[in-house]
């Protein structure tokens, strides 16, 4: 049985090759016919290439006459920094924390579109994995910051992470507020 499909393999591969063979045109008169056309006819005329014009410099000088900048939005005011102002709420601590801290990721999307989708632990190491608005994971751990209010991550539980935001108060006072991220699926507080 082998051989015989052995041998039918062969001779289909035999009547194929000659199949394949019968295929060939050796003749390409018409083709040359074709490019002769073309090479034939007479070329056209290629516009010049424009002048370029020199760059010009301008110095931008109004700075220095204090008049408004022109690459600043006119309706959206500038932010500023929420520690200028002096606050008796607000401890040296919280005001160190608020200038000197490193800006994360994480701290440009408000806390609740944050979603907590699981946890990863290295060692002692617990690390809180965080999905953000765009669908970008997130690898965290205790001590750094997510969400606009200057939220601080103190503990990485199975279930949630907890935080601590530096906010206003309806005073106009600062203070700190505890938050938490739970798992997905899970209530937030």
């Amino acid at each position: 049985m082998r051989i015989f499909q052995t041998a039918f393999r062969s001779i289909l591969c035999i009547f194929f090759m000659l199949l394949m063979t019968g295929c060939v045109l050796n003749d390409i008169s018409d083709l040359e016919q074709y490019v002769e056309d073309i090479l034939a006819r007479s070329g056209g005329r290629i516009e010049p290439i424009p002048e370029i014009k020199p760059y010009e410099v301008y110095t931008y000088e109004s700075a220095a006459q204090k008049t408004r900048d022109p690459f600043q939005l006119f309706y959206q005011e500038a932010p500023k920094d929420i520690a200028d102002t002096k606050d008796p709420g607000l401890t040296e601590e919280m005001e160190n924390e608020i200038r000197n801290r490193n800006r994360e990721e994480l701290e440009q999307f408000e806390l609740d579109s944050l979603r907590m989708v699981g946890t990863l632990e290295d060692g002692n190491e617990q690390w809180g994995i965080v999905l953000d608005p765009s669908g970008t994971v997130h690898r965290v751990r205790v001590g750094n910051y997510i969400g606009k209010n200057i939220g601080k991550i103190l503990n990485i539980f199975e279930d949630r992470i907890d935080l601590r935001e530096i906010i206003k108060n309806s005073q106009g006072r600062w203070e700190e507020r505890q938050a938490a991220i739970a798992l997905a699926g899970g209530s937030e507080e």
